[in-house]
């Protein structure tokens, strides 16, 4: 370290914004601390502060205090007080990679409204880093990362170049010797008050010099959890001398050089246990949490916003404003996680509920407008992918004959469900009929609408025929008049049109519509359809055989073949929310009680059994022992495997009703062939993963990691709905997947897998997560790293084909099959398609090891690629509706077509 290095000292607060305490009782706190933070910088122009990059809390105490606005942007105009450039401090692991984007965009447009954003990638807190935000900030105009979790122990400085995968490279600033709060303690008062700020200053230098082997100031992080700096900072700062000064955490790097050359480099992800705990429990705390997110993510992200892009004429902006901000604030590394207390993770789930809820709405919005068009008994099916496909609706119609499309081509339809013809027919007294008569709401009844009626008074019968929907005049005064003078007992019938529920096999153009109706003079004829015998499901692609123990074999043409697939093994967890922590003298329950296989559907499109297993579980843990507790209970888990036609991969659920505590339940695959690594997708990459985690710090380094849309390993692919979490067991042989984990504390003092707390030691019976419980996923064959295959087979498995009812005169001719954006090349995956500022933006990323080129066809007639803050990059060049863009490996990429 230089002599005499200056300690540049920046005023903090970390503020969880929901946590051990929930949303409101944080914020009263916060309102509380700002006020007095605030009202010490104006009275004294030395003072700074940094807001913890996130500007939610700008937004929580300006909610409360209004007038205070200017006041607050005046002090971030003058750079005194950083905000920004978050949103949220977000958990990169548990949210896509579009919600990061969308924070950091909602950050950054926040921060500038007040007066400018701090362009620094700050990341104090977060439970690891994943491999992609290198390349997220530098396409933000972001030139400096900020992180203390997750940094290997090959770091020996301060600064390292933290490069993603398609190579981008920010300069990334390491915060060593206590993270964020590496100062926290040097202005304490305890004993001595001012007069030990030297030594501890000089303690501070001699403890980071080691970090700084260039020189340079040092960075003290003076701040901590909830906590506000010493009232009379800036004169101790002062007295100090010129050794010390105030700063915010982007005046500290204002003119710092942003080059990476000679810096030591890292690649990918920060996962590393080495310097700092990671916590990896948090991945499959509160479970539901998880499913919660993937699911309105996906509603949001992949069918409300392409919708309202490419077939809608209104303004849903708000609500999608609306839905993101919830999800973005659903993404803080304390509420998507489920570290938090009850309270919290009941807010967590309900914002997250909200935003599907307006997903949905805007999805109901949009294609009830073009189900208009559409007659009665038919559907408009929207395929939510880039590429066209072919795939399974389920779709109620009337009738019992074949289906077509708009188009005129015979659609493979097979029978699910017949709904019955006759609803009701009872006898009632003539008096009560007037009553009876009320069960009519407008024209519905029993949930249909009135197609017609008929009162016969000679024997004294009436009779209500009822469709799905019906389009001609009606009006109970009529049936009330007709009845006038009835005397006696008479017969109430409610008779529905024939109706059934049936998967059909519909084709549709890429992010476009297509339209299924009955008619045709005969049904389809499938090529290859799905059978169901003998506890043996077969689609020509794969074969299924479920086993005598309800374990299943799985086998392809090409002589893949696995065994074993779907054993559930229960396990011990002494742990809390944060850390997985198996009991001393654990005991892992695999062998089931019973086996009983149940026949569900026998195809041509779709055929499954259930596979129906007793086991008997430990009740709870017992601390007292280390161990699982003597009393069990018995719990029923049932396995839906699934084979449709086409599909290259098998469908399983697995579902059952936690009654124990304390515990993990796993689902093993055994894998086809040894694994030495495996590879997950998540956030705009795919990352390779070996089969141990690098140690170090207080914290078991357990190689449990997060997977979103797949991971692969040993020749076999599992495709996920959300985000799971995963190991490779068995020195390679085996692949669990964490279908629950079941514990008590958010924090325990004593934990066998982490040496320090990690918060409060806090009951949370709710994370016991006791009740119903029901994943869905799918295996397919993998060799080696994954490729297009595997990428397409996820993208449909995570995005169904949507329909909607049309309701348009019962004679109208049913729409032809429109196209709405085709995106082609191998490995081009679309993470966004959404309207903005008068454009449709399209997010793409090259998830592969080779360049690329991705082709983009449409009724556009210009393209231009932007940043991610939507400024221009450069025009494309536009022929007949089609543009073409190079890419880089695992380079992202956003671009703006105009109609």
């Amino acid at each position: 370290m230089t002599p005499g290095a200056e300690i540049v000292v920046v005023p903090h607060t970390h503020w969880d914004r929901e946590w051990y305490l929930p949303f409101q009782r944080f914020r009263l706190r916060l309102v509380s601390l700002l006020d007095g933070v605030l009202d010490r910088m104006e009275a004294d122009p030395r003072w700074r502060f940094t807001l913890d990059g996130q500007t939610a809390a700008v937004d929580d105490y300006l909610e409360i205090r209004p007038e205070r606005r200017e006041r607050v942007a005046a002090l971030v105009r003058e750079g005194r007080l950083a905000v920004g450039p978050w949103r949220i401090l977000h958990d990169e692991f548990l949210c896509s990679g579009e919600n990061i984007v969308r924070n950091l965009e909602a950050g950054t447009r926040r921060a500038e409204e007040l007066g400018g954003a701090m362009m620094v990638g700050y990341l104090p807190d977060q439970f690891g880093h994943c491999a992609q935000t290198p390349q997220i900030l530098r396409l933000a105009g972001i030139e400096h990362a900020c992180v203390w979790r997750g940094v290997p122990d090959r770091v020996r400085s301060h600064a390292f170049a933290w490069e993603a995968p398609d190579g981008t490279a920010v300069r990334t600033q390491y915060l060593p010797e206590g993270g964020y709060g590496n100062a926290a303690s040097m202005f304490e008062e305890a004993g001595g008050g001012a007069s030990l700020l030297p030594g501890r200053a000089a303690g501070f230098a001699a403890a980071m010099g080691r970090w700084y082997p260039r020189g340079g100031p040092l960075l003290a992080m003076y701040g901590a959890d909830h906590t506000a700096p010493a009232a009379d900072l800036a004169d101790r700062v002062a007295d100090a001398g010129t050794g010390m000064r105030l700063d915010t955490l982007a005046g500290y790097f204002a003119g710092a050089d942003p080059s990476v050359d000679g810096l030591l480099r890292v690649r990918g992800e920060l996962r590393s246990h080495a310097r700092a705990n990671i916590l990896p429990g948090v991945l499959s705390a509160r479970i539901r949490l998880k499913q919660l997110m993937g699911r309105a993510e996906r509603r949001v992200e992949r069918y409300a916003e392409p919708l309202t892009a490419l077939w809608y004429a209104g303004d849903a902006r708000r609500f999608l404003d609306l839905a993101w901000r919830r999800l973005v604030e659903a993404s803080c590394h304390d509420s998507v996680t489920g570290c938090g207390s009850d309270e919290t993770a009941e807010q967590v789930a309900a914002h997250m509920a909200e935003a599907e809820q307006l997903g949905r709405a805007v999805c109901d919005l949009v294609t009830a407008e073009l189900a208009a068009s559409a007659p009665l008994g038919a559907h408009v099916v929207f395929n939510p992918s880039p590429a066209p496909r072919t795939g399974l609706v389920v779709v109620d119609v009337p009738g019992d004959g074949p289906l077509v499309t708009g188009d005129g081509e015979p659609v493979p339809a097979q029978t699910l469900e017949a709904a019955p013809t006759v609803l009701d027919d009872a006898v009632h007294p003539a008096s009560a009929l007037p009553i009876v008569l009320e069960r009519v709401y407008g024209r519905v009844l029993f949930g249909q609408e009135v197609r017609d009626w008929s009162v016969s008074h000679d024997d004294r019968t009436l009779t209500f025929h009822v469709t799905s929907r019906a389009d001609t005049p009606f009006d109970i005064g009529d049936v009330r008049a007709a009845l006038r003078g009835a005397e006696g007992e008479w017969r109430v019938r409610i008779l529905a049109d024939p109706r059934r529920t049936v998967a059909a096999l519909v084709g549709v153009p890429a992010l476009g519509l297509a339209t299924v109706r009955p008619g045709g003079p005969s049904a389809a004829v499938l090529d290859a359809p799905v059978t169901a015998e003998g506890g043996v499901l077969d689609n020509g692609l794969l074969r299924a055989e479920i086993r005598a123990d309800g374990t299943l074999g799985l086998a392809a043409p090409s002589g893949w073949a696995a065994e074993g697939l779907g054993r559930v093994v229960d396990g011990g967890d002494l742990g809390d929310t944060y850390n997985h922590a198996p009991p001393a003298a654990d005991r892992l329950v695999s062998d089931p009680l019973s086996v009983r296989v149940e026949p569900v559907w026998t195809g041509p499109l779709v055929a499954a059994y259930d596979i129906v297993r007793t086991y008997r579980w430990p009740a709870s843990g017992d601390l007292d022992r280390d161990a699982r507790s003597e009393a069990e209970e018995d719990v029923t888990v049932t396995t839906r495997a699934e084979l449709r036609a086409g599909e290259p991969f098998l469908r399983l659920s697995v579902a059952f009703d936690n009654r124990c505590a304390d515990h993990r339940v796993r689902l093993h695959l055994p894998l086809p062939g040894l694994a030495e690594s495996s590879f997950a997708e998540g956030q705009f990459a795919i990352t390779e993963r070996g089969l141990t985690a690098e140690g170090g710090f207080g914290e078991r380094p357990v190689p449990t990691f997060p997977a979103s849309g797949f991971v692969a390993a040993g020749g076999l692919a599992v495709l996920l709905e959300h985000v799971t979490e995963y190991e490779v067991t068995g020195g390679g042989r085996e692949l669990a997947l964490t279908l629950l984990r079941s514990v008590g504390h958010l924090s325990r003092d004593r934990n066998a897998y982490r040496d320090q707390p990690a918060g409060p030691q806090l009951p949370t019976p709710a994370a016991q997560c006791r009740g119903e419980r029901a994943v869905s996923f799918a295996v397919m064959p993998c060799g080696g790293r994954p490729g297009p295959d595997v990428l397409r087979a996820a993208e449909e498995f995570r995005h169904d084909l949507l329909a909607a009812a049309g309701y348009g005169p019962a004679d109208a001719s049913a729409p032809p099959s429109r196209e709405g954006l085709a995106i082609t090349g191998d490995g081009v995956v679309m993470t966004s398609l959404r309207p903005r500022d008068g454009w449709i933006e399209a997010r793409l990323t090259a998830q592969r090891d080779e360049p690329v080129t991705a082709v983009l066809r449409g009724a556009f007639t210009q393209a231009v690629r932007v940043d991610l803050r939507g400024r221009p990059l450069l025009p494309l060049d536009v022929r007949d509706g089609t543009a073409a863009l190079a890419l880089r490996p695992w380079e992202i990429a956003t671009v703006r077509l105009r109609r």
